[in-house]
């Protein structure tokens, strides 16, 4: 399968139109429509639903979309691997991060690295521990840093000098607001906002068999967006503290959760990873730095 015909068949996905997308890859529309049969012809299935003034992807089209993704994705970043190779100035890193207020030490592990590597290029993703592993493990992605118990038996792991403590984002009008801090209790009766993942793995650590009073109103990916529904007061949002901005003007405020409930950040990659050189030199770095700290379970 060639990869430049997936590249042609992810431009006509994105742009649902064939004339957008061939001026936009620079090839005739002709060319472009002939790539496409070719390649459904190849794979034996039909990959779009042809309309008037559209293009459809088909159920198989939505599958090759994701796995076309990460193929290019991939071959783009061999193709930088190799003609970086023999450079001491920079290279490409790619990072899957959780949200965490600690991710702060790995910019500034970043920001220290660019003083050697002055073309240093860094790539982000960020999502949950799911979607940023299977990245990971696909090899897109370089390093991942993650706020759950990573697997010792298929990872290599850092763990960062510093923990996340969660608690509950809320209007300052709120009558939970007056106490200093928030218990299960409090929470039971409230609808509750939470990422998916800390609501299966996190929250029901601290509230043990009262998780089942709890109600959640709805879950969020990003804690910002959570912090929006809860100042229209749609909700409580269980949330690691300082990711929300809860100053002065905010209208929010944040309480500790009691008794705490906290959560330790890692710093992760594939054992046997075969590395850039950049990757390599900035994995010397973190081991250091982190090493250094003493705060370091290197497994």
């Amino acid at each position: 399968m060639d990869i430049k015909a997936l590249r042609y068949f992810l431009a006509v996905a994105r742009e649902e139109n064939m004339t957008r997308a061939a001026e936009q890859i620079h090839v005739s529309q002709p060319t472009l429509s002939k790539q496409l049969k070719a390649l459904e012809d190849e794979l034996g299935k039909p990959l779009f639903i042809r309309h008037a003034f559209s293009i459809e992807l088909t159920e198989e089209g939505q599958l090759l979309r994701k796995r076309a993704q990460d193929l290019v994705e991939m071959a783009d970043r061999i193709t930088n691997e190799f003609a970086l190779m023999d450079s001491i100035s920079g290279g490409d890193l790619y990072f899957g991060l959780a949200e965490s207020y600690g991710i702060r030490y790995l910019a500034k592990q970043i920001k220290a690295f660019k003083v050697t590597y002055p073309n240093l290029r860094y790539h982000i993703t960020s999502g949950g521990s799911e979607q940023v592993l299977e990245r990971l493990d696909k090899g897109i992605l370089d390093f991942a840093v993650l706020v759950e118990l990573p697997d010792y038996s298929k990872y290599s792991v850092l763990e960062f000098p510093e923990t996340d403590h969660w608690g509950v984002v809320m209007p300052n009008s709120h009558p939970l607001a007056e106490k200093q801090s928030i218990t299960v209790e409090d929470l039971i009766g409230h609808p509750l906002f939470a990422s998916e993942q800390s609501w299966q793995a996190d929250i029901p650590r601290w509230a043990g068999s009262k998780m089942d009073q709890l109600k959640l109103e709805g879950s969020f990916q990003l804690a910002y967006n959570g912090a929006m529904f809860t100042a229209e007061n749609l909700g409580l949002l269980l949330t690691f503290d300082k990711l929300v901005d809860t100053g002065p003007d905010s209208g929010l405020t944040f309480r500790p959760l009691s008794p705490m409930l906290e959560n330790k950040m890692y710093f992760v990659w594939k054992k046997h990873q075969v590395f850039s050189p950049i990757a390599e030199r900035f994995l010397t770095r973190m081991r250091k730095a982190l090493t250094s700290q003493g705060e370091n379970h290197l497994k």
